[in-house]
């Protein structure tokens, strides 16, 4: 495992975390060994949200540290806040106050390292949002404060009235699910691959020190799921095999090295419940994919070069 300190931080954390929230069905036992492949692996970054599983995914994952007391201190926890399932965003002061004290209590820990903003609420009040900063740190149950998925301007916003940084944001990001890259490569074309959708999030974030967590880096769409031997991206499978038989790893590490290559030094969120998987994926950190294999992989996922 390779590691890096977390701009804006004291933090050093492991370049691949890995991402809870499918462990909701798993037993204690199962989510035990997943865990302690993990931190054997050298992953020492674990990334929750309150609507995983519907609280299921922090409850047995704080059964775990119920067992082991002692993983607490090798951790760094990640969980946000802000989804009501079908309902509405809520960045209300008092939601994300009570969200918090119930993650810590799922969680079995009396302080989170990191909690994120899950999605931007249309009603954000960035003053009342900045109070809960203020007595969450106080309190000592958050150290540092972040957001997911959202724009450079929605960030300032944040940013204008809250004396803590922002310091992550988690966005979906894939070798085919890349629109933040596509938009600056094709800057002043008609085609719509030049749209910009996001308001150049991924230049702000490296201005600004903020670090992007991927998410869903095997995923294609949330229709057609992963793109690994899906028949619809031959082409991509074909030049991700290639690359796994040279470097000796899987093609799910290739995908996680094409994000790892990324100047930006992001930190991949990895989502698998398999221990195995997981070992796979971490390989990706022994992968340094030459610039050409970097551009390969793009095209391969049907994406033109201007």
């Amino acid at each position: 495992m390779k590691y890096f300190q977390l701009p804006q931080t004291n933090l050093n954390v492991s370049r691949i975390a890995l991402g809870c929230m499918r462990i909701a069905d798993k037993s204690v036992d199962e989510v035990d060994d997943l865990i302690k492949t993990a931190l054997d692996a050298g992953i020492n970054f674990f990334d929750h949200a309150d609507i995983y599983g519907g609280g299921k995914s922090e409850k047995v994952f704080g059964e775990v540290l119920k067992r082991h007391p002692d993983y607490r201190q090798k951790m760094i926890i990640q969980t946000k806040c802000a989804i009501v399932p079908g309902q509405r965003y809520d960045f209300s002061k008092e939601h994300i106050l009570k969200s918090v004290d119930d993650s810590l209590m799922r969680l079995n820990t009396d302080y989170v390292d990191i909690l994120l903003l899950h999605r931007p609420d249309a009603l954000c009040d960035p003053k009342e949002v900045a109070e809960a900063f203020d007595e969450l740190y106080e309190a000592g149950k958050v150290k540092y404060f972040g957001v997911s998925n959202h724009t450079p301007l929605q960030i300032e916003l944040l940013q204008k009235y809250s004396k803590y940084p922002i310091i992550i944001n988690q966005l979906q990001l894939s070798i085919v699910h890349s629109v933040m890259i596509d938009s600056g490569l094709n800057m002043n074309m008609k085609e719509a691959w030049a749209q910009d959708k996001d308001g150049g999030v991924l230049d702000y974030c490296r201005l600004k020190d903020i670090t992007i967590q991927p998410w869903s880096v095997v995923q294609a769409s949330w229709a057609e799921g992963t793109f690994l031997d899906n028949p619809d991206y031959q082409k991509l499978n074909d030049v991700m095999q290639a690359l796994a038989d040279e470097y000796h790893v899987t093609k799910s590490a290739i995908a996680v090295a094409w994000l790892l290559r990324h100047p930006a030094c992001m930190q991949p969120i990895v989502g698998t419940t398999s221990p195995q998987h997981l070992l796979e994926s971490v390989k990706a950190c022994d992968v340094e994919l030459t610039r050409q294999q970097w551009y390969d992989l793009y095209l391969a996922s049907e994406k033109p070069l201007p």
